[in-house]
């Protein structure tokens, strides 16, 4: 059996912030939809990736000379997310992702953002190989 593709597989038209939209958006954003992973738009193009970790550190770190309410989410998100195509095998992500202890992947075509895989959706995805694998057992 060979491993899908991440296209087959992503969460297709992924929630976005752009850089300019204020901390406060990003972090009501991922609450109302239970997400953890955000990425970061100027225009069209992805410009990074904000998670609830990062939200969670910059207010830890927050104080008098970093308010977090003066920042906005171009401040905050890590640069150059990792992408794939959509028609990169689902293994090849994985591997990846455990490799580099990331949580997602954004998955762009012909430079524009199509979806995003994360260990929430690697985690379905095991769980339907495994239901698959245990009915022939």
């Amino acid at each position: 059996m060979t491993a899908p593709t991440i296209g087959s597989v992503m969460t297709s038209a992924p929630l976005t912030v752009s850089e300019d939209d204020p901390l406060e958006r990003a972090r009501a954003l991922m609450i109302r939809h239970h997400i953890h992973h955000v990425p970061v738009m100027r225009g069209n193009q992805v410009t990074g990736m904000l998670t609830d970790r990062d939200l969670h550190l910059i207010s830890y770190l927050a104080n008098d000379l970093l308010r977090e309410a003066d920042l906005v989410a171009g401040d905050a998100c890590v640069p150059n997310p990792y992408t794939v195509p959509p028609d990169a095998s689902l293994e090849d992500v994985l591997r990846d992702m455990g490799e580099r202890r990331i949580g997602s992947a954004l998955v762009v075509e012909k430079g524009r953002l199509v979806g995003i895989f994360t260990a929430h959706d690697a985690c379905t995805q095991f769980a339907r190989m495994l239901s698959a694998v245990s009915v022939f057992a």
